[in-house]
């Protein structure tokens, strides 16, 4: 069974096709949203943030790939994972859709038991990943991981800026001085460039082949600036993120200010960037914590 309020969208040129699915979703405790093209699917991503997106590949206009482009660019949406369910099941159109951001893919006709195992698996880890990201970036933490061939594959919003400060943004170079720190032993290894410095902490395996790492700044650990105050947020950014933290929606905040949901959302992707988050959930919880 879901788990209380998760949310789905369904986009689908044909949506009567999945009568019997969207019903099947209801009646295992989800809330069903329905889109008939990738352009009306982005504007009720405006409204409200699904937990998933269960999206049809070939659909006139806007086709699923472009579609899920575009949702994965935008910070806001891009911890949703989307599984795509189509006709198409060459390998060609598979790679494609992992290419553009899926994290699954269903052949139609859809067997609805597979669907919501499947569902439930993708909904559950995206959201463990998310409140992982949520407590890093609300703590201004810099976490970075690095995978089994040596590569940087994940950083937080504070690890990326030190990565663009002492390697010019260069991820291998940064992951080459991590894979020497390893080979020289000991628990916290530095870097010094231009009179500063970088430390970084191994944190330990934390998946296949990955390990977390832990980088600092000398000084990190004396007071600093609220994050809100050194953020730059200009009045009506501000005033988006305040209602923001008290739990309004995008069209909520719009009715209440004079603007339309589709600027709300383009004033919090610059709030996202910068306060250093990449969630609307910990972009909520620092301002609920600062502001108070």
């Amino acid at each position: 069974m879901s788990d209380v309020g998760d949310i789905v969208l369904v986009v689908d040129d044909a949506p009567r096709s999945l009568g019997a699915l969207c019903r099947e979703l209801e009646e295992h405790g989800y809330t069903v949203l329905v889109a008939s093209d990738g352009e009306s699917a982005l504007e009720r991503l405006e409204l409200v943030t699904p937990d998933a997106v269960l999206l049809d590949a070939l659909m006139p206009g806007l086709d699923g790939f472009e579609t899920c482009r575009r949702l994965k660019s935008n910070p806001a949406w891009s911890h949703i994972p989307v599984i795509f369910m189509t006709g198409l099941s060459e390998t060609d159109h598979i790679v494609k859709a992992f290419g553009a951001g899926g994290v699954d893919y269903v052949v139609k006709p859809v067997r609805t038991p597979e669907v919501l195992a499947r569902l439930a698996a993708h909904v559950r880890n995206a959201r463990a990943a998310r409140m992982a990201r949520d407590a890093i970036d609300i703590g201004g933490h810099g976490v970075l991981m690095v995978d089994a061939h040596r590569r940087i594959a994940w950083r937080s919003p504070r690890a990326a800026a030190m990565v663009g400060e002492f390697f010019g943004g260069d991820d291998s170079a940064c992951a080459e001085w991590l894979d020497k720190s390893v080979a020289a032993g000991g628990e916290l290894h530095t870097f010094t460039r231009g009179g500063h410095t970088i430390s970084a902490r191994q944190l330990g395996a934390a998946g296949l082949g990955e390990t977390m790492w832990l980088l600092g700044m000398r000084g990190d650990d004396a007071p600093s600036a609220s994050r809100l105050a050194t953020a730059l947020l200009t009045p009506r950014e501000t005033e988006v993120l305040s209602w923001i933290a008290k739990g309004k929606t995008n069209r909520d905040v719009g009715d209440i200010l004079g603007m339309s949901p589709r600027t709300v959302n383009k004033h919090l992707e610059h709030v996202f960037e910068k306060l250093g988050v990449e969630t609307r959930a910990a972009a909520a919880a620092l301002a609920s914590r600062e502001l108070g």
